[in-house]
């Protein structure tokens, strides 16, 4: 059976690399270094769908990832939130006593500082969390410790000194799958969809405001809504929408097209499945 291949940006044991385990079986990983080769991945081969991080529930949004979004017009093809769980690793023969640094991405240094200022451990901000872990083992320090998953520690043979050493429980990750194709699912009644799209307002008085008006003249719940700015200007931004509800949807359909009416370019990034940890 031929396994699917999926991108990710970081090194295996990211918490990207553990989201892919999760929504397919076994599948092909291929790391990237950045966020922009990974969406070059499956720009360029349509048989590589990436699992990407686009908002964090402590760290709020991801980096880059909006401007990537426009620029390559990958579709998407689902979500998925994954709960984070940071751990302190250490070289196998190490013990707490040991440390002195600890290393990891800045969003994962900034969301343990609990444990580090009680440590008195001096932070060293690395690319990635499973990066961090990967040079950690390929070092000879024992002074030095790395947060990062525990799928890190198996996959580089490290020791978890300490488990779910984040400052606050509940900390989650909303992934997106997606990829070059249209995968759009047909519209079911009973369940519930989330349709994506980026836009530009035109630059005139109230024009937000008159794109926003659709979804509330037709009931259309929005549960995202951030701007960004186009290029390296302040004079215009372009807007990431999340809503609810299916393309197929007459009031949803309604809401585009009003949408649509009073804006420069509208791209729709994908209609998928909502996740089920919505609802909870």
């Amino acid at each position: 059976m031929t396994k699917i291949k999926i991108g990710i940006q970081g090194e295996l044991g990211a918490y990207s690399h553990i989201a892919a385990e999760n929504l397919y079986k076994n599948p092909a990983i291929k790391t990237c270094t950045t966020f922009e080769e990974t969406f070059k991945l499956a720009y360029n081969d349509s048989i590589y769908k990436i699992v990407i991080p686009i908002e964090n529930s402590l760290a709020g949004r991801v980096a880059d990832i909006h401007y990537l979004l426009p620029k390559y017009k990958l579709q998407i093809h689902g979500e998925y939130f994954l709960p984070v769980e940071h751990n302190l690793l250490s070289k196998p023969d190490a013990n707490i006593k040991d440390i002195k640094y600890v290393r990891s991405h800045a969003q994962a240094i900034g969301q343990c500082q609990n444990l580090i200022n009680k440590k008195k451990f001096k932070a060293i901000v690395s690319a990635d969390t499973a990066g961090s872990a990967k040079d950690l083992a390929e070092g000879d320090d024992k002074s030095i410790a790395a947060i990062a998953s525990e799928l890190s520690a198996k996959i580089y043979n490290l020791k978890i000194l300490e488990k779910n050493i984040e400052d606050e429980q509940g900390n989650v990750t909303r992934f997106l799958i997606m990829g070059k194709n249209i995968e759009q699912p047909e519209f079911n009644k009973k369940k519930q969809y989330i349709t994506s799209c980026i836009f530009r307002v035109k630059s005139e008085p109230s024009a937000l405001y008159k794109c926003l008006g659709g979804f509330a003249t037709n009931q259309v719940n929005l549960t995202k809504l951030e701007s960004f700015s186009v290029k390296n200007t302040f004079e215009q931004a372009n807007f990431y929408l999340d809503l609810e509800g299916h393309i197929e949807q007459a009031e949803v359909k309604k809401s585009l097209e009003e949408l649509g009416f009073h804006t420069e370019t509208l791209d729709i990034l994908g209609v998928y499945e909502a996740s089920n940890f919505r609802s909870k």
